[in-house]
């Protein structure tokens, strides 16, 4: 038989627009004070005393979220966020949207790649990877929507029905009583509040665990606050107690102080990367870090395309992909992963007792977990859409 060539009329992306909006959404640590993600948490700068008690005093809560919109000539738009404001807004409606515009649907890796190689002289991580990711969220956003099928099958199709959870906040009790598997404590005091305040972020897991029982996964979310000798200090005091993992001791590029608490904490995992970005930074979590738990987070590292290759990654090493909270864009992922067994919630509510949209008042119809499980919908894309009347478009392109 001879060749047959079908004539297809491509959809091409016709404009790409940022929003930013305050108040929750993307960025759920910008929360009104009294909201426990704000309080009395340990983070790299609670060394000074200035900042110790409030995660706000030191801007945490900054930034806001980005939306990005991709359009195509007939008018399907796609929709993907991040973290980052202004700042991610402006980088998209000036730099990153002449890599897009032009595109036909379903272009997501080459776009990608230009993205990143045109903004490695002043970016490779944070924000412009924060800006990267919102687009590339919504180019396979589109692309479902395009294709009328979920993300989740643009990826190879579930591997399960439906997604287990475990819940981050300082109440592992409530988490228990709504369903879930398990807990991640924020952790209080880190190496400035010296031997007392060890002594109390011990008494506050003993509290918990005692309150949950034994077959509850407990863990401690450390955020980048910690030193080697104060962590293994930690991690001896709470092997005892079921210390399930120790998450995000060092800032991301100590790769050789993870490698060293890795050498001692068996049983207990050590977890990271919500702040790691690239193949090659997770290349070096998992070789020099010897991490068992790596996590991502899909609307930081870079989006869907970088989780990818990440994720393939991690298992060559066996290690698990645990996404750190990301909500319904990571939940697409996740339910394609053999190697993520269990997926992060964050309770946003103030008080941490009650389950609400992670990403509200941002996004409709956002997916909750229901008895610590979620059941994603076939809608094309990821399956929700956005509140308008919160966005704001402060640059336009010329």
């Amino acid at each position: 038989m001879g060749r047959v060539d079908v004539e297809v009329e491509l959809k091409r992306i016709k404009e790409v627009r940022a929003y930013v909006v305050k108040g929750g959404g993307a960025d759920y640590h910008d929360q009104s004070s009294g909201h426990w993600i704000l309080g009395y948490i340990a983070t790299p700068i609670s060394i000074y005393p200035e900042y110790r008690a409030s995660r706000a005093s030191w801007g945490l809560n900054v930034l806001g979220s980005v939306v990005v919109e991709v359009e195509t000539s007939d008018g399907e738009v796609g929709f993907g966020v991040s973290t980052g404001g202004y700042p991610a807004a402006w980088i998209i409606e000036n730099h990153l949207s002449r890599f897009v515009v032009g595109k036909y649907v379903g272009e997501v890796e080459k776009t990608w790649d230009q993205m990143f190689k045109a903004t490695i002289f002043y970016g490779r991580r944070g924000i412009v990877m924060n800006a990267i990711s919102a687009v590339d969220l919504a180019l396979w956003d589109l692309m479902g929507k395009v294709r009328g099928l979920p993300v989740y099958d643009l990826l190879g199709g579930p591997v399960r029905d439906e997604l287990v959870f475990y819940a981050t906040g300082p109440r592992p009790d409530a988490a228990k009583r709504l369903g879930f598997i398990g807990g991640k404590l924020p952790l209080v005091h880190g190496p400035a509040d010296g031997v007392e305040g060890l002594r109390d972020n011990v008494r506050i897991f003993k509290e918990a665990r005692e309150k949950v029982g034994d077959d509850f996964l407990l863990m401690y979310d450390c955020w980048m606050s910690l030193d080697l000798p104060y962590a293994q200090r930690l991690l001896s005091e709470l092997k005892p107690l079921g210390l399930f993992w120790i998450e995000e001791p060092f800032i991301p590029d100590d790769y050789w102080s993870y490698g060293a608490l890795a050498n001692v904490a068996p049983p207990t995992l050590v977890a990271s990367g919500e702040h790691e970005s690239t193949i090659h930074g997770f290349r070096l979590l998992l070789e020099v870090g010897k991490v068992n738990v790596i996590q991502p987070d899909v609307t930081w590292v870079g989006g869907i395309t970088p989780m990818i290759k990440i994720a393939a990654l991690a298992e060559a090493y066996g290690a698990w992909v645990i996404p750190h909270g990301s909500s319904v864009f990571g939940y697409h992922f996740i339910i394609t992963r053999v190697n993520s067994p269990f997926a992060e919630y964050i309770v946003t509510s103030p008080d941490a007792t009650e389950v609400t949209p992670q990403f509200h008042p941002l996004l409709k119809d956002e997916p909750v977990p229901q008895n610590g499980k979620v059941r994603l919908s076939r809608r094309p894309g990821f399956g929700v859409e956005l509140n308008r009347d919160l966005l704001i478009r402060p640059f336009k392109a010329a």
